[in-house]
């Protein structure tokens, strides 16, 4: 069990990250060449909800460990894991983006044929970069967190993190 809270928080953020990157999976899969009914519920919901999600990953995770826990790392000698996870960050920003944009004209028109093969290979490429990201941040970032954080950093970033919500 971790000791660290902005382990744990880090760990609950990546939970909901998987939950909501297998809904959009089961969706492309679903529909691999026609385009889903945008007007069906569960759709405009993962669609309406997409957004948020990827702001409280995107933005709010990837820019709270880059301004603020990557620092801490390196100050402790760890560097390098801040070094490519941000590069992997940078990867999935734009994919993020795309994503948002072609979700406005789905909800008010539907997906057309190539709206939606855009959306699915974006979506697609987004879900399998951020599934083996959280997976690394899991086996790697956390564990070098426990270790190289004393509890008053570990306080300090975990209230910093919480006041961000």
């Amino acid at each position: 069990m971790s000791t660290s809270h902005i382990s744990q928080a880090l760990h609950q953020d990546h939970e909901a990250t998987v939950a909501f990157t297998e809904r959009l999976e089961t969706l492309l899969a679903r529909h691999p060449r026609q385009p889903p009914d945008a007007a069906d519920p569960l759709v405009a919901k993962l669609l309406r909800d997409l957004p948020a999600m990827l702001d409280t990953e995107i933005s709010r995770h990837f820019d709270f460990e880059e301004a603020e826990l990557f620092r801490h790392l390196a100050e402790a000698g760890e560097e390098d894991i801040g070094t490519h996870l941000s590069e992997e960050h940078d990867a999935m920003r734009p994919l993020g983006r795309r994503l948002i944009e072609l979700i406005g004209p789905a909800l008010v028109q539907g997906f057309d044929d190539a709206g939606w093969k855009e959306f699915r290979t974006v979506g697609a490429e987004l879900c399998e970069r951020m599934v083996m990201h959280v997976q690394k941040e899991e086996m790697v970032l956390l564990p070098l967190i426990e270790t190289s954080l004393d509890a008053e950093t570990d306080a300090s970033l975990y209230a910093d993190y919480m006041g961000n919500n």
